[in-house]
């Protein structure tokens, strides 16, 4: 990360960038099956509580300026981080293939260059922006946000200002959509602090990209969903082609795919500082971005259902401990070198997510594991400390002597 710090307007437009993306439009086209209303309430929801995860998690690493995964170690210890690190990169070396795919089979159908030609170009351009790093990108981002700004509102009146209404197709129950539009800033919960940290006002510049990312991946949200519901068509892609939006088809998605997925491939880089130290974070990105793109190229990465409910499955618990450690109990395991105690506690948390997969519960999955992970964390913190003190106090009894009383 470049030294000079951002300032709290270069954040917010940073986020509001990581949540216009053609991930955000396909995942609330899943949601048409519940209709407008219910399926606006289910954005509405879903984001709230994605959204203020999102915010404890951001706020731990600005108040302490630490990163993503160096905040994890507050919790697991020294080693512990190292776990979650590797998994986190390999998450998101996945999410820069799942957002080059889904950006180059949009492109491919507007301008058929080939899906492999495609994902090149998108690669490319993903460590263009590493490569200029945060501080050039923080006045680049003025002018793309703004174009960016304008050509969504353009998708948005050509969507909603259809004649006809479409019946939407498939299943999704109220619950599901609510998880699904979780999952969204949930995906973000190891990368926020990568940023904030280096704000010149950490805790107002998280607050600050929380609410924006809220708005725009929500826009994204209804743009999807409204797609599916007023034009009859699921793919965002032709409906750019119907609106004859041609050149700033492209544009929109090329611009909204670099400018979320160089988050992704960035943090991969910071994540991977925790593993090795060979290489610098910008070094590591690069490496990331390469390999997101192979994968692009060579492996099925269109279908992510599954990859968001994995990633809840593995952050959403671990956020649970974490924000249970620094808001209520106030526990420290940083210099420590793993907690296994923690750890125990979200293998629990892991398997209580992908049990409640298999039900249907009105606010989703992960509002239920993180607050029962989190009172099963101070709960047990609490037996333990006080086990703790009754064997201190024991040990102590037993080596001093008990106390001797006279009249």
């Amino acid at each position: 990360m470049d030294s000079q710090q951002t300032s709290v307007f270069s954040n917010g437009l940073l986020w509001f960038g990581a949540g216009i993306s053609i991930a955000e439009i396909l995942t609330g086209m899943l949601l048409s099956p519940l209709g407008w209303e219910k399926g606006l309430w289910a954005i509405f929801i879903g984001h709230i509580i994605g959204g203020a995860v999102m915010l404890g998690a951001g706020i731990m690493g600005a108040r302490s300026r630490c990163s993503a995964m160096e905040t994890v170690s507050f919790s697991f210890g020294k080693e512990g981080a190292r776990f979650f690190a590797g998994i986190n990169v390999i998450q998101l070396i996945g999410w820069t293939a799942v957002m080059i795919v889904s950006a180059a089979a949009a492109a491919e159908i507007i301008v058929p260059l080939g899906m492999a030609l495609w994902d090149l170009i998108i690669g490319a351009l993903i460590a263009l922006w590493i490569i200029m790093g945060m501080t050039t990108l923080g006045r680049v981002n003025v002018l793309v946000m703004t174009a960016l700004f304008l050509l969504t509102a353009v998708l948005s009146g050509t969507i909603f200002g259809a004649d006809t209404a479409a019946a939407p197709s498939g299943t999704i129950t109220f619950g599901g959509a609510v998880e699904l539009a979780v999952a969204m800033p949930l995906s973000w919960l190891p990368v926020i602090s990568d940023y904030t940290r280096e704000a010149e006002k950490p805790v107002k510049a998280t607050v600050v990209s929380c609410l924006t990312y809220f708005a725009a991946s929500s826009w994204m949200f209804v743009i999807g969903m409204g797609a599916a519901l007023f034009t009859g068509e699921s793919d965002i892609a032709k409906i750019m082609l119907g609106a004859g939006l041609g050149v700033s088809a492209i544009v929109i998605i090329l611009l909204s795919t670099v400018t979320t997925t160089f988050l992704d491939a960035y943090s991969a880089g910071v994540s991977g500082r925790a593993l090795t130290t060979c290489l610098s974070e910008k070094g590591q990105a690069l490496i990331a971005t390469a390999l997101g793109t192979l994968l692009a190229i060579t492996v099925d990465a269109s279908r992510f259902e599954d990859f968001l409910y994995f990633i809840g499955s593995v952050f959403a618990p671990m956020t649970a401990i974490m924000l249970a450690d620094y808001f209520f109990i106030h526990e420290n395991h940083q210099k420590e070198r793993v907690s296994v105690l923690k750890l125990l506690i979200w293998a629990i948390g892991f398997g209580l997510y992908r049990y409640l997969l298999n039900a249907d519960t009105p606010l989703g999955v992960t509002f239920p594991v993180i607050v029962a992970v989190m009172v099963m964390d101070v709960v047990v913190s609490k037996i333990v400390g006080q086990s703790k003190n009754r064997a201190t106090l024991l040990f102590n009894m037993l080596l001093i002597g008990r106390p001797k009383y006279t009249d």
